[in-house]
């Protein structure tokens, strides 16, 4: 399982929050999120008895659902610009 480094964590923030200090921005937030789902997604392929990491996986997806709905209300390009760079909501 890979972890997401110091390095990698920054790229994100400063990719989708507009600056490595901009931890708090619903865009970053969703993008470290689904970062994790991904890498979680990888592990139970191959370890699919590990339950409480499934559980785990499951709160990481609801609490993106959440910032997702509302990013959808508050800013609805921003929204459909990040699902598109995302490749989320097919």
């Amino acid at each position: 399982m890979s972890y997401l480094t110091v390095e990698k964590k920054a790229n994100i923030f400063k990719e989708f929050g507009g600056s490595e200090k901009n931890t708090g921005s619903v865009e970053a937030q969703i993008a470290l999120l689904t970062e994790r789902i991904n890498s979680i997604s990888g592990h139970l392929k191959q370890n699919k008895k590990d339950f409480s990491t499934h559980r785990g996986l499951m709160k990481m997806v609801g609490q993106r659902k959440r910032l997702l709905s509302y990013l959808s209300k508050t800013n609805l390009t921003g929204y459909r610009a990040l699902i598109e760079k995302l490749g989320i909501r097919k």
